[in-house]
């Protein structure tokens, strides 16, 4: 490690020389973490040779106690940094198993999700919304923007089950019901090209929430990406164009992430983190209305406190989810 640090101290050094700030910013940014701990690291271990040859006990512990936590925190800089992790995000949210229920279910995860969302500053854009009759939702995407939106939403990704007595449910019977969530990083740039003839672009009159305005015109839009047969729909702006452009990034987002996963698939199974693989077959978290719990079936997580959880306190659960990730990724080092 320290010969790895070395080149990297030399690296800023000579960026300092250089003096051209402005240009140098972002490596300059991204360097000066490591180097102010590698400064202290090798403070740390001057002050320990210099200690033991005076033989201070006291002083020696105290710089074993610096060495060792400078270390732990130089391993968590070395994990390599997910380049993804401060866009912006694309959610969708679709009910799977259980019919109606399942579309509650959907529409409650939907405000759970803007709940949280404003609850750290975040901006959410409803891109897409198909409710049902009785307040549930069939289909729902949104945008959430925010620095560092991917790193806290991204292992939301993948089957989520409730279990509770439906507002039908005349016997008092737990049935259970499911939803797919998908959590996209929202694409900057691609490295391909979306050719105009592989797309199938269809306008239509907006439906569901949003004033008499989306009845009267043809604002919305649907695009049908044909080698894939992937279908994006934004009906949330009342400008046609708008609606086509994000539509547009949209469809690009979802295009990144399937060639991502087609390239990932390899290294998925060689390696599975201890937090899962992120695939949104994986049943990741049951959420038990009558006992009051939410469970994380990939680390093991429980806590009673799903009234609050449902309104948006997602903290606690998010933070082990990170902390399991960056153990496991620290394991692999």
């Amino acid at each position: 490690m320290h010969e790895k640090l070395t080149d990297l101290k030399k690296e800023y050094d000579a960026l300092i020389a250089k003096g051209d700030f402005l240009a140098d910013a972002k490596k300059i940014k991204k360097l000066t973490p490591f180097v102010e701990a590698f400064d202290k690291l090798l403070s740390a271990e001057s002050d320990l040779k210099a200690a033991r040859e005076l033989d201070l006990p006291d002083e020696i512990e105290k710089a074993k106690a610096v060495i060792e936590q400078t270390n732990e925190q130089l391993k968590i800089l070395m994990i390599p940094k997910d380049d993804r992790d401060d866009s912006n995000v694309i959610v969708e949210i679709r009910p799977a198993a259980g019919g109606e229920e399942a579309a509650l279910f959907a529409a409650a995860l939907l405000r759970m999700y803007n709940l949280y969302a404003a609850s750290i500053g975040f901006k959410v854009e409803m891109d897409y919304c198909n409710e049902s009759e009785i307040g549930g939702v069939k289909e729902a995407s949104f945008t959430i923007i925010g620095d560092g939106a991917f790193a806290r939403f991204k292992f939301e990704s993948g089957v989520h089950r409730v279990q509770r007595v439906p507002d039908t449910e005349t016997q008092g019977r737990i049935h259970t019901s499911t939803c797919t969530v998908a959590v996209l990083p929202e694409a900057t740039t691609v490295d391909f090209k979306i050719d105009e003839k592989d797309l199938k672009i269809d306008t239509y009159r907006a439906s569901g929430a949003g004033g008499q305005h989306v009845n009267r015109t043809e604002s919305a839009i649907r695009i049908t990406h044909l080698p894939t047969g992937m279908v994006v729909t934004c009906q949330d702006g009342r400008s046609q164009l708008k609606n086509r452009e994000k539509a547009m990034l949209i469809l690009q987002t979802k295009l990144a992430d399937h060639y991502q996963s087609q390239a990932d698939a390899k290294y998925a199974a060689t390696r599975k983190t201890q937090v899962g693989t992120g695939d949104r077959s994986e049943r990741i978290r049951t959420y038990n209305f009558p006992q009051g719990r939410i469970t994380d079936h990939r680390i093991n997580f429980t806590a009673h406190n799903l009234p609050q959880f449902m309104n948006g306190d997602l903290d606690d659960l998010i933070d082990a989810l990170i902390l399991a990730d960056t153990q496991s990724k620290l394991e692999g080092l």
